[in-house]
């Protein structure tokens, strides 16, 4: 993977990285390299851990079992085998594999949070799961079976297995193949495992988190988008500017609902097609033109809230047991339960029911400009021949289908729990479910909004003004995916291509605004 501009400098890991690192990484093709503070840390650390198995003591995932089988203690000579046995006992997931971003967020992901010292494992170990991101392997993962504690085992075996030159990767020309031979394609030997460290590697949230992480990316752009065709659909259907007056907002003054009443109003602001109805008589509109501010604004917050999250999970030591400072230059080993994946999957469960609200208000919003009754002087469906042609009138269907759909992923996975480990693993997060579904949502939404997109841009041909300069990049940026009306035809991969350019922060691009997750907008 060739990194474009911009993104050549190696991101530090084992310091605060950011949601669009993770980006930058997984889909730009950014370098990652340990960061030498943190190399001196994990040399630390893993020394001490050496010591302490050296001097005999019991430790939990080193010398002893796992889960229910912690009280049985391993002889120090079958050290590396339990660990190797471990990974491979637990690479039982099933199903579709991750998407190849997701496994590169994954190993980046998992190097950092070993890089932030506290696993005890050896430097080389972050090493590792660098060199197989810098070489474009990618683990074969599948992407069902873990139940977020004690951590993401099932998944993380598999990615896991790889580093030893174990299971299967997909290379960079897209063939899968083992990851022995692939391996040593690359000139990359496969790693031996010293105590410890097979734990290390699939203890912790990580799945979830890569799933999550660049979901919420994506999400992000959703929201700005939300505002940007929702004020093109306000100006196609003769809306009102008024209820964006900033007075009103501020006596409402949730931060999302007024970034979002301002920059639809700015959007709008200068419209000869708003100008053209100033004097009209109607005084409001329906409440999916009307309340914008407050339904995008509560997603945005929404999304202020999970970001939040989203970075204390990808910075924090999420393994167990935890080789921690004392306040005496020493060190201790504590067993804990951060590998615990509640503290991020109820708020992708909540990101996910935002974004189920941001598309059920566009699928009514298209719906206004599609039905005669509420469409101010448009024909029925936008067709040139209503009855000869059906126009858009099944594009609707397809955003109302999508809209339901979301509403039954938004059920919160995280409210779930089934014991595992005969019982000593007695609560679980149900993590990696919700960022699935947080996942299936936002490419939904995507395209309900290409929906939307698709219909304002029809509406805005048949009015008779123009819109604003900044909307009419809009409509333009619209027209580059979606032909304009000329007769029935089949729409979907107009669609499917306009959903991918919301996506890809065109629409965002289009109104020269940053993207929400930048910490420097």
């Amino acid at each position: 993977m060739t990194p474009p501009n911009g993104t050549s400098a190696a991101l530090s890991i084992g310091r605060p990285i950011e949601i669009l690192d993770v980006h930058r990484v997984a889909r730009l093709g950014q370098p990652a390299r340990l960061d030498a503070e943190a190399r001196a840390e994990l040399t630390r650390t893993r020394a001490h851990l050496e010591r302490e198995i050296a001097g005999g003591a019991t430790i939990y995932g080193v010398n002893t079992g796992f889960g229910a089988l912690s009280d049985r203690r391993v002889a120090r000579e079958k050290l590396s085998a339990l660990q190797r046995n471990l990974l491979r006992s637990h690479a039982v997931g099933v199903g579709p594999r991750l998407p190849r971003d997701v496994v590169r967020a994954l190993l980046l992901l998992r190097a950092h949070t070993l890089a932030m010292g506290a696993s005890g494992v050896s430097p080389a170990l972050a090493d590792q799961l660098l060199k197989l991101l810098a070489a474009d392997l990618t683990p074969v993962v599948p992407s069902q079976g873990s139940v977020g504690a004690s951590g993401d085992l099932a998944p993380l075996a598999h990615l896991a297995l790889a580093v030893l030159g174990e299971g299967e990767v997909e290379r960079p020309d897209g063939a899968t193949v083992p990851a022995r031979a692939a391996l040593e394609a690359a000139g990359i030997a496969p790693y031996r495992l010293g105590p410890k460290e097979g734990l290390s590697l699939i203890n912790g949230t990580q799945v979830m988190t890569a799933i999550g992480a660049l979901a919420l990316h994506d999400a992000a752009e959703l929201v700005v988008a939300a505002d940007v065709l929702g004020a093109l659909t306000l100006d196609a259907t003769l809306g009102s500017i008024a209820a964006f007056d900033p007075r009103i907002h501020a006596g409402k003054p949730h931060p999302g609902q007024r970034a979002s009443a301002s920059l639809i109003r700015a959007l709008v602001n200068g419209s000869p097609l708003n100008d053209s109805h100033r004097d009209c008589g109607r005084v409001q509109d329906a409440y999916s033109l009307r309340c914008m501010p407050q339904v995008h604004g509560a997603v945005r917050g929404a999304l202020a809230y999970v970001a939040a999250a989203a970075r204390v999970e990808i910075n924090s030591f999420t393994d167990n047991p935890l080789v921690l400072p004392r306040d005496d230059e020493g060190f201790d080993v504590l067993s804990g339960g951060n590998f615990h994946g509640a503290t991020i999957a109820v708020p992708l469960d909540h990101m996910t029911a935002a974004l189920t609200t941001l598309g059920t208000i566009s699928e009514r919003r298209l719906d206004r400009l599609l039905n005669p009754n509420t469409s101010r002087g448009l024909p029925a469906f936008l067709a040139e021949q209503p009855g000869l042609e059906s126009g858009f009138m099944m594009a609707q269907v397809t955003a109302a289908a999508l809209a339901s759909e979301n509403k039954g992923l938004s059920m919160p996975a995280s409210v779930d729990t089934i014991p595992t480990s005969a019982g000593k693993e007695d609560h679980v997060s149900m993590g990696p479910i919700a960022a699935r579904k947080l996942r299936a949502v936002v490419d939904n939404v995507a395209r309900i909004l290409a929906v939307e997109a698709a219909v304002t841009a029809r509406a805005l041909d048949l009015r008779h003004h123009e819109t604003s300069p900044a909307l009419q990049r809009v409509h333009a940026l619209i027209r580059e995916s979606i032909a304009p009306f000329t007769g029935d035809r089949s729409m979907a991969r107009e669609l499917e291509r306009f959903a991918e350019v919301v996506l890809s922060g065109a629409v965002r691009e289009a109104v020269e605004l940053p993207h929400p997750l930048d910490p420097g907008a």
